[in-house]
């Protein structure tokens, strides 16, 4: 009797949705890019169903992205870059190694540090992963580590890209369910660092069942002399999170300001250093203007879609289907986590977040969860995907710059997906986790 329901339900949707999702779906397995399928689902959707008129569709891919808040987007995604070629990141991981050299495991230890400490300026999970790896992979190996595992470690490391603030992800889930981009990187702070020690403790346990990594023996006040040289060589480079982090949290600058800020400090940092010349900006633009070129198209094309889809009924459909199956509101979270970790195996964050978020967030509604709770459960939940197998993005990102095989590094991923899964749920579950931060009004 349920299963005949949750059919009744689904089949209220419409042909017009079933042959949008087809499109889609066929357009994205024969490698079209991801905006290109969208916008191709979007008009199908439109001309079948008459949700909108397609004469309006033009106005609302500029009006969708006409917000202030998505300038902050490039602007990080920019800092990112800088970031790199100025070698600033490479202190980020000369005072991780510092923190940590004292312990067994100490440089794993360390490369899960830089990937947070990258996170917290570039706000993207696939340039962490790139960067990051280039640096860390080889010496990990060198550490006594296997391959696929120092693969899986870095690729692990880099999904705090999109959960530690600030983050891409948030400012585009700001802008789809209109919420205050600063709101969500404060309530995402905790999150984003419990996601982290998660990576961090795992990495230990499988360093210490394995035997992998090996510490020097080092008393207390050698580890905190090395330490000071470290901090006395590269204090700089945290000048960038430090003015991101200030002046998001404390009121005196928007995302968009600190982003803008963070760029301006970068590029004078890197002529002041003398590792950034004017040569190198046409290359360093380009880079950040094909990531962007990415992410704005699927943004514009999205919106329209998820307004078609509103007003066919999907999210209202989508509701019904799953309540009709089962009114037990921790039942229903766990079907969203797996639903959301699902599609961040399969797609990126920027699409997902668009088209998912409007049709999952009237279920969250009706289960009377919090808003910001559910952001951070959406965007942690998408992070787990990233690492998950076989299809994880950050899998391919990190199998592309070192060649390894994508099984093997997908094999030892496992233990990660599964403690970060844990967390996931603890999040999705207690919302104390999300709004501890933040002012009364928001709990």
């Amino acid at each position: 009797m349920m299963w005949q329901q949750l059919g009744a339900q689904t089949l209220e949707l419409g042909w017009d949705f079933y042959a949008s999702v087809l499109l889609f779906v066929i357009l994205v397995a024969l490698a079209v890019p991801v905006w290109a399928a969208i916008g191709a689902a979007t008009i199908c959707m439109l001309v079948m169903s008459g949700a909108l008129p397609l004469s309006l569709l033009g106005e609302k891919l500029f009006s969708g992205i006409d917000a202030f808040a998505l300038t902050a987007v490039p602007l990080f995604i920019l800092t990112g870059d800088v970031l790199v070629r100025t070698g600033l990141s490479r202190k980020f991981l000369d005072v991780a190694e510092a923190l940590t050299c004292w312990a067994k495991g100490g440089f794993g230890s360390a490369t899960v540090l830089v990937c947070g400490m990258f996170a917290a300026i570039s706000g993207s999970d696939a340039a962490g992963a790139a960067a990051v790896g280039r640096m860390t992979i080889d010496r990990l190996v060198e550490s006594g580590y296997p391959r696929p595992y120092a693969c899986a470690l870095v690729a692990a490391g880099a999904c705090t890209g999109i959960l530690i603030p600030p983050s891409i992800a948030y400012i585009i889930i700001g802008l789809v369910l209109g919420i205050a981009v600063s709101t969500l990187f404060l309530a995402a702070l905790i999150p984003g660092l419990l996601i982290l020690t998660a990576i961090l403790v795992t990495n230990i346990v499988m360093n210490r069942l394995n035997l992998w990594e090996g510490g020097g023996i080092m008393t207390a006040a050698e580890w905190r002399a090395n330490l000071w040289r470290t901090l006395k060589s590269g204090w700089y480079a945290f000048l960038v999170p430090g003015i991101i982090f200030y002046g998001i949290f404390s009121g005196r600058l928007t995302p968009t300001e600190a982003g803008a800020v963070a760029v301006v400090v970068t590029i004078a940092m890197g002529f002041l250093l003398g590792t950034l010349k004017f040569s190198d900006f046409p290359a360093m633009l380009v880079s950040s203007a094909k990531v962007n070129g990415v992410i704005l198209p699927i943004i514009a094309f999205s919106i329209p879609l998820a307004e078609a889809l509103a007003i066919i009924g999907v999210p209202q459909g989508f509701v019904g289907a799953l309540t009709s199956m089962t009114s037990n509101e921790y039942a229903l979270i766990a079907i969203m986590v797996l639903i959301l970790v699902a599609a961040g195996c399969v797609m990126e964050t920027t699409p997902n977040i668009v088209i998912l978020a409007p049709i999952l967030y009237p279920l969250a509604q009706e289960i009377e969860m919090n808003q910001i709770q559910f952001c951070i459960m959406m965007i942690t939940a998408l992070g787990v995907g990233f690492i998950t197998p076989p299809l994880g993005l950050n899998l391919f990102v990190v199998s592309g710059i070192t060649g390894e095989s994508i099984l093997k590094i997908a094999y030892r991923a496992i233990p990660f997906v599964f403690f970060m899964l844990i967390v996931t749920l603890t999040i999705a579950y207690i919302p104390a986790f999300s709004t501890s931060l933040l002012p009364d009004v928001y709990r």
